[in-house]
This record gives C-alpha cells, sequence and structure tokens, in this order.
C-alpha cells in the first residue's frame, strides 16, 4: 500500500501532467488584466467580463488567482513558455490603474507586455475586438489606466456586453446589470476565446489573434 507521502507526489506529478502551466518558473515577463469590479453583487454583471476572461484563463491553464497583492487578486501560471502574473484588481473599476501600475513597477512590465480584459458596450455580447493599443474609449477602468501609466501603449481585448436599451438609459446603471441568460452564455463562451487570444497575443503574434478574434 502506497504511504501518504507517495500519493502525494503521485497527485502533484498527474496535475502537472493534465497542465503544462501547473507550475510557473522565471521572472514575470507578462501581465494579464481582467476589469471589474470586486464583491458578490457584481458577480455576471456587464462590467466584470474582464473578471470572467480571467476565470476562463484559470480554467484553461491550471493557476488560481486567489492571492492579496498589488491591490488584486492574483496568481501566475505559464502561458507560451513564459511566466504571466494574472490580475483581478480590487479597487474597483474606477481605480483599475492603481493595482495595474503597482504590478507593472514591480516587475518593471512595459505596457506593451501588460494584456488588459474589459467589457465594450458598443459590441454585441459575446463579440470580441482586439486592439495593439488606443485610447480608453469612454471606458472608466481603461482611462485610470491610461491617466496613471501615461500609456495608452497596451493591447486589450474587449468583450461585447451590448449597448444601453435606449439613449436615456443610464449608462452607470447599465453596466452594473446582469446579463440575461442568453447573454450570459455568448459572454462566456467569448471569453473563452478571448483566453486564446491572450495566449497568441503573448506569445507575439498580435495579428494572429486578431484575425481569430476580431470577426462578427
Amino acid at each position: 500500500m502506497a504511504s501518504l507521502e507517495e500519493l502525494f507526489k503521485k497527485v502533484e506529478q498527474m496535475k502537472k501532467q493534465a497542465s503544462p502551466f501547473y507550475a510557473p518558473t522565471g521572472t514575470v515577463e507578462y501581465i494579464v488584466a481582467g476589469l471589474g469590479n470586486p464583491g458578490r453583487e457584481y458577480e455576471n454583471t456587464r462590467h466584470n467580463a474582464g473578471f470572467m476572461a480571467i476565470a476562463a484563463l484559470e480554467q484553461k491553464y491550471g493557476f488560481q488567482v486567489d492571492k492579496l497583492k498589488f491591490k488584486s487578486l492574483c496568481g501566475d501560471g505559464m502561458v507560451a513558455g513564459k511566466r504571466v502574473l494574472f490580475l483581478k484588481p480590487s479597487t474597483y473599476m474606477n481605480k483599475s490603474g492603481e493595482a495595474v501600475t503597482e504590478a507593472m513597477s514591480f516587475y518593471k512590465i512595459p505596457p506593451e507586455q501588460v494584456v488588459l480584459l474589459f467589457d465594450d458596450i458598443s459590441l454585441e455580447p459575446g463579440r470580441l475586438r482586439v486592439r495593439r493599443k488606443g485610447s480608453d474609449g469612454g471606458h472608466n477602468g481603461m482611462k485610470n489606466i491610461i491617466y496613471l501609466s501615461g500609456s495608452n501603449a497596451f493591447p486589450r481585448i474587449k468583450i461585447g456586453v451590448g449597448q444601453k436599451p435606449n439613449p436615456e438609459y443610464n449608462l452607470a446603471d447599465w453596466v452594473l446589470s446582469r446579463f440575461s441568460p442568453d447573454e450570459l452564455e455568448a459572454v462566456k463562451s467569448a471569453a473563452q476565446k478571448a483566453a486564446q487570444g491572450v495566449e497568441l497575443i503573448v506569445s507575439g503574434k498580435m495579428d494572429e489573434a486578431m484575425n481569430l478574434l476580431n470577426v462578427k
């Protein structure tokens, strides 16, 4: 009969075999931050599409975002042979830059190696759009990140959450509203595709990421 130590070693080996990304090694080369608001009351709301993308990445690569650091919940794993730090800022959306820039400063990561995942009301639920860099587009989380970092050179994957039902509808109420069941399924599927896009971007294959995700 196997000892407890042998069983433990066997379980650890099975984990590593199941996911080549299980044991991160080397220095952090990339940061991937999903934007959203912490707390159960914000789960499955439109503004938390970035958090949903991080959850898809956790499932795909076998790491956990459960450590408190950089004003975030964070975790790290290997993607395309590179060690990546994953962040879910705990600052609330409008102060996302405090978390992202703190991690950037600690690891000395340039904006070009910080991939941002966030919601976009100009896209239908489930649509994705990849950009090499650009303005904040009216997104408060992006606005704060660009302001505090002094750069707009962040690669980003925008996740469609749908437009307001009418022009008079309050924007804050809309982005904090929950998805319908059909919308939620579409966004969860998009989050899984966004995970593929992250791997391509980290691999230096931005054009491939855009070709894969920037489709109607």
